[in-house]
């Protein structure tokens, strides 16, 4: 078993420069209550990074960095409930601070504030754009929908559109729920058709449990268990899902598309780094930023109690290496109950994202991931297939012939 090694791979810290502000109401959203944490604060402050915050993040971000390569990554919320002039002093501030690192930025967008302005920027400024966008309309509308109830399929695909336009690379990232889980063939051919080569499967898992703070969705350090939320995926749901866009992916678009979930997958496969932090076999190296210059240990885990410290009093190295936070990093491994530890996937999932470990083992121990019975049956799946590509990697041949090897194994 490998050593947590912190300092081994890239500190990553997502901002929030708009806190939980959004022009959408996703049902499912588990950022829009982040608001809730700040509702004292004076309105000037609530959803927006000032000057000095801003500064301060940029130069310390860059500072922490043991590699060469710094990837800024703008979330939210809606990010582009900033203006433009933000993002143009962000890369002012960026090229200031570089001291000969290599920066990039990407960001995640619901698409529907895209103009031909903002794709001119992206484009000129190389910047990477994430897209959220859960399928078809019908599939996109049941849950995404504005503050006043409209759908916002059309508004979105403009903005895709407009990406395309210009030249802006794009990526989608769609959340798998109790709804769009039951057509999966549905939704990936919708990707393909829309011209989307590169997409990332967010499964949605949530509990409702009332905090009197007004918060109410659970968090993992919560005694008490709470409901599961309606539009939550189901573990059965999830495993079909998967495996059914494996399916067709493996005989005819490996190298082509490229999905996130698969991809990681053959990376544990071959025993490297994946690229879904819920497969690595420690986190903690991940955090977020809010508006105000707070930082949280996860993304996931903006609830008091995971937070680190701010920015403009603590310094990110000292958040990010503290003893606290590598706790929670190392957690995620030392927590795993007996099932996870003897279970033969464990290479492969280990225990998956620690917020979704509500659920007892077969023994009654706390900590296994709600998707357990689905992780082990996609891995049961998929693992033929991922043997073939480990072995096409070890010989130095290109894993795309596991698509000729599949068709024939399906004649047989």
């Amino acid at each position: 078993m490998n050593t947590f090694a912190p300092f081994a791979r890239p500190l990553y810290v997502m901002a929030k420069p708009v806190g939980s502000l959004c022009n959408l109401r996703c049902k499912y959203c588990y950022y829009l209550e982040k608001s809730h944490l700040y509702s004292d604060a004076p309105a000037a402050e609530k959803y927006s990074m000032d000057e000095r915050t801003l500064e301060n993040f940029i130069r310390q971000y860059i500072e922490a960095q043991t590699q060469p390569e710094v990837l800024f990554a703008w979330h939210g919320g809606e990010p582009l409930m900033r203006p433009m002039s933000f993002y143009q002093r962000a890369l002012e501030l960026q090229k200031q601070y570089a001291r000969g690192h290599v920066i990039s930025n990407c960001l995640q967008t619901n698409g529907t504030m895209l103009t031909d302005e903002w794709c001119e920027f992206f484009r000129k400024n190389n910047w990477l754009i994430g897209i959220s966008i859960d399928g078809p309309q019908e599939f996109h509308d049941e849950y995404r929908r504005s503050q006043g109830n409209q759908p916002s399929f059309y508004k979105v695909m403009k903005g895709i559109r407009l990406l395309q336009k210009h030249g802006v690379e794009w990526n989608a990232m769609g959340v798998v729920n109790d709804f769009n889980a039951d057509y999966p063939l549905e939704t990936y051919h919708f990707y393909k058709e829309i011209g989307c080569q590169f997409i990332q499967f967010a499964p949605i898992i949530e509990r409702i449990l009332t905090h009197e703070d007004g918060r109410h969705l659970a968090s993992i350090a919560d005694k008490a268990r709470g409901e599961l939320a309606d539009f939550s995926v189901s573990p059965k749901q999830y495993a079909h899902f998967c495996c059914t866009i494996f399916d067709e992916w493996v005989l005819n678009d490996v190298g082509k598309i490229f999905i996130q979930l698969f991809d990681s997958t053959l990376a544990r496969w071959i025993g490297q780094q994946p690229g879904v932090c819920s497969m690595a076999e420690t986190c903690g190296h991940a955090s977020v930023i809010e508006h105000n210059g707070d930082v949280y240990s996860c993304d996931h885990f903006v609830f008091p109690e995971y937070l680190l410290g701010n920015i403009n009093r603590d310094t990110i190295t000292s958040m990010m290496y503290s003893q606290r936070q590598t706790a929670f990093g190392k957690a995620k491994r030392e927590r795993l109950p007996g099932q996870c530890r003897s279970c033969q996937w464990l290479f492969a999932c280990n225990g998956g994202c620690p917020k979704d470990r509500f659920r007892q083992s077969d023994e009654g121990e706390d900590g296994l991931n709600y998707l357990c019975e689905g992780y082990q049956q996609y891995f049961s799946h998929v693992a033929p297939y991922m043997d073939f590509m480990k072995n096409e990697l070890l010989n130095q041949r290109p894993p795309a012939n596991v698509m000729a090897w599949a068709r024939n194994r399906r004649k047989v």
